[in-house]
């Protein structure tokens, strides 16, 4: 190996140590895009100036997953973590993954700043088919939604957001038995989708009321449709379909167990808590330090607390706790 005393020129600059922070920033930002939402937030900002800088800017903030975070969290948390992270984003964020949006509003900020969202992940937020018939218009790039057990929502919704996102090629509308409690049935909904979003090429449906004619009006209307979740939708007649449309692949109605390895205790072991009030108390992030300190908008993070679950809610988790067919 050369050495720093090696003759020439080259060998030597070769050797030199390199400084992290002389880093571009564009570099730097792809480098933190691979970490996790923890190191991002509760890390990288106290090493020093530069990559505060950095992760306070847009090219990190274009992937924002808190979805398993905001499952455990409270309402007024959610809504300043989504603030804070839109705002960051510059409008530059590509998917959006968040759970239990707790009202419109919440939702109209995400329209409002989130002109680039490609993927929208919103499972069992609060918002109505008034918001979104207001603003889906502003979601037109969207090409994956999950709208998972919003219960608030319906046809209505799912026709807007079908006229709206012309690209939308995947939807998750997977409920939960309780979500159907005093429901008749879920044949508009069906209609809805059918008739407003014909490039779907991947729908999930689980638990829906629905009947075979109505998922046949929706495989004959959207004929690029390659995958079909039907789990827990009882009247649906999964042989009929097979012989009608032999090239789908059609999962359900059955449900399979979801439980021989302890999901929960696996859950529970990861668990680990992060306070913002210790990480607000580092002196580069007190109240009056300059103004490059990176989250001391309105200080929004004053008494949040963030916690984080070793990413075990994955795809598949949607529906594990669903009971068998009655």
């Amino acid at each position: 190996m050369v050495g720093p005393g090696s003759e020439g020129s080259g060998m030597e600059e070769c050797s030199e140590d390199r400084c992290w922070e002389d880093l571009a920033r564009d570099a730097l930002g792809l480098i933190f895009c691979k970490l996790s939402l923890q190191e991002i937030l509760t890390v990288v900002p106290g090493v020093c100036k530069p990559w505060s800088r950095v992760v306070s800017g847009a090219d990190c903030w274009q992937d924002i997953d808190i979805q398993e975070w905001s499952q455990q969290s409270e309402p007024d948390k959610i809504t300043r973590m989504v603030h804070m992270l839109l705002s960051h984003s510059a409008a530059s964020c590509h998917r959006l993954s968040v759970s239990r949006l707790p009202n419109d509003s919440l939702f109209a900020f995400i329209a409002d700043h989130a002109q680039s969202l490609k993927t929208l992940e919103i499972p069992r937020s609060e918002i109505g088919d008034g918001i979104v018939e207001d603003v889906a218009q502003r979601l037109t790039k969207v090409t994956f939604l999950d709208v998972s057990s919003c219960t608030k929502i319906g046809a209505r919704a799912l026709e807007a957001f079908g006229k709206n996102c012309k690209s939308l090629v995947r939807l998750w509308r997977v409920m939960h038995p309780m979500d159907a409690a005093g429901k008749v049935c879920h044949h508009d909904e069906a209609r809805a989708i059918a008739y407003n979003m014909p490039k779907l090429s991947h729908l999930d449906l689980g638990y829906l009321l629905i009947a075979t004619t109505d998922v046949v009006e929706i495989a004959s209307r959207c004929q690029d449709l390659k995958f079909l979740d039907l789990r827990g939708c009882w009247d649906v007649d999964d042989k009929i379909l097979q012989e009608k449309y032999p090239g789908l692949k059609i999962i359900g109605p059955c449900v399979d167990d979801c439980f021989g390895n302890n999901f929960w205790d696996e859950c529970l072991d990861d668990d680990s808590i992060y306070s913002w009030e210790e990480f607000m108390d580092n002196d580069y992030f007190a109240i009056g330090s300059d103004d490059e300190a990176i989250w001391d908008d309105d200080h929004v993070l004053e008494g949040l607390e963030v916690r984080f679950y070793g990413g075990v809610f994955g795809e598949g988790f949607a529906g594990l706790d669903w009971p068998e067919s009655p």
